[in-house]
């Protein structure tokens, strides 16, 4: 990600890049604990079907204790994404505001491009 545009533009493409891909792990990182949040809720469920009394209640608080579990990751990671998509967000701002006429010719040419490939579809 180290586009060489001067000014301190290496730097900022990298604090973006690093962004946007640290947001795509903590992304993964979700899906991954979901699946298996998903998985152990289901085994519990089948698991309880034949208890009853104390062990009933053991499962039902295995079941509690895996959601609270879930909630955590789940806060953990939205807290971890969104300060790395804040900072991305700040490297941006800080690059447009030192080098606005980059940024401009950058989002020209990325619209440009983009209307190369959508014509293209027609």
């Amino acid at each position: 990600m180290g586009l060489q545009l001067g000014n301190g533009a290496t730097r900022h493409s990298h604090d973006v890049g690093s962004g946007a891909q640290s947001v795509g792990e903590s992304s993964s990182a979700l899906t991954k604990e979901f699946s298996n949040f998903v998985a152990d809720i289901e085994d519990l469920i089948k698991s309880s079907v034949s208890l009853s009394g104390e062990e009933l209640a053991n499962a039902k608080n295995q079941i509690k204790e895996r959601i609270d579990a879930a909630k955590s990751a789940l806060g953990e990671t939205a807290e971890s994404a969104a300060s790395k998509a804040r900072r991305a967000a700040a490297a941006t701002n800080q690059y447009v505001s030192e080098e606005p006429w980059k940024a401009v010719g950058v989002g020209a040419a990325v619209g440009f491009l983009l209307g190369v490939v959508v014509a293209r579809r027609q």
